[in-house]
């Protein structure tokens, strides 16, 4: 009788979750790799939009940034998380989206947190970007914001992945393949405390240990010229087993977006779920920590969804929607 009772249990919540709860809307969220912190931020956020939202929002896995912005335009999303800089790409169909084409089906709910380049290696001949030369580096997976990210680093700093031996792997693979030396470095792109970051720093503490290669002084600050949507950053000592110093860096805002034809009352009630929550999402998430209604308007250049523009604006915050015609 308990293992009959226990089918149909499963039964029922299986059932639940296939159909959603409540009258509101079933929302599929975009994150990205299980590894990374699009994906467990993204579920707490989910739960607080289902919890005040009215909606039924469930947050998938997926290869992040641009995956989601094309998977959103294919209908698959209704929400996702990408990087400021590959919105930006993909609203001016350049870098990644020069192949594919613009893609302006989404608009922004709103800035989250900022996402740090952590240049990660366990090589001590490996101390600035110049010294990645000659060496093997994961810059990323295929088509990644972080791959983007790498290159025009490299590019600043002098070199172009014909000076290295490019690896092209997510968060999981770069921390195995630093683990077990089959790359000497890999750029990691996240908030900080990144989780498999903090992996590598505990593996390794009483061995080799890992090093953040800072990018700092004129490359940072050519850098900063050339690419507006970055910004400076730095990576506190102490952020990770070892590292007794801070570290200098720069970063780009993650974003939570929507489709651009969601109804304004629900994106409204979305980004209110969020952000008159800020302290309790903090509570469960570090990047909660970053999150208020300023910084969600801040280092985004793509338009904002006019469901999201009228909750700012009830908290005297203006941000840009677009134009008429920009509309899909």
């Amino acid at each position: 009788m308990r293992r009959l009772w226990h089918v149909i249990a499963v039964f029922c919540i299986s059932a639940a979750i296939l159909t959603g709860c409540g009258s509101g809307p079933r929302l599929m969220m975009g994150t990205g790799s299980p590894a990374g912190t699009y994906s467990a931020f993204g579920s707490v956020l989910a739960r607080y939009m289902t919890e005040y939202a009215g909606c039924r929002v469930t947050a998938v896995p997926t290869d992040a940034s641009k995956a989601n912005i094309q998977s959103m335009e294919d209908g698959d999303y209704q929400l996702a998380l990408a990087q400021s800089d590959v919105l930006q790409y993909a609203w001016e169909g350049s870098r990644s989206f020069e192949e594919d084409g613009a893609s302006r089906a989404f608009r922004v709910l709103g800035g989250l947190y900022e996402e740090t380049v952590q240049l990660v290696t366990t090589d001590s001949r490996i101390r600035t970007v110049e010294d990645l030369r000659g060496h093997t580096v994961s810059v990323g997976a295929p088509g990644s914001g972080v791959s983007f990210n790498a290159l025009d680093i490299l590019e600043v700093a002098g070199l172009s992945l014909e000076d290295i031996e490019p690896q092209y792997l997510d968060f999981e693979k770069s921390r195995e393949a630093l683990l077990d030396g089959t790359v000497d470095a890999a750029f990691i792109v996240a908030g900080t405390p990144t989780g498999v970051v903090e992996e590598m720093a505990a593996a390794l503490a009483e061995e080799t240990g890992i090093y953040l290669v800072p990018v700092d002084g004129g490359l940072r600050e050519d850098l900063l010229k050339i690419c507006p949507f970055y910004a400076p950053s730095v990576i506190p000592a102490g952020t990770y087993a070892g590292q007794e110093e801070a570290v200098e860096t720069i970063s780009v805002k993650a974003a939570l977006i929507v489709r651009a034809d969601m109804p304004e009352e629900d994106v409204y009630r979305l980004t209110a779920a969020v952000f008159d929550h800020t302290e309790e999402i903090a509570r469960e998430h570090g990047a909660g920590e970053e999150l208020s209604v300023q910084n969600a308007a801040e280092g985004i250049g793509v338009p904002f969804h006019a469901g999201a523009a009228r909750y700012y604006s009830e908290h005297g915050v203006t941000v840009e929607t677009a134009d008429e015609e920009e509309e899909p």
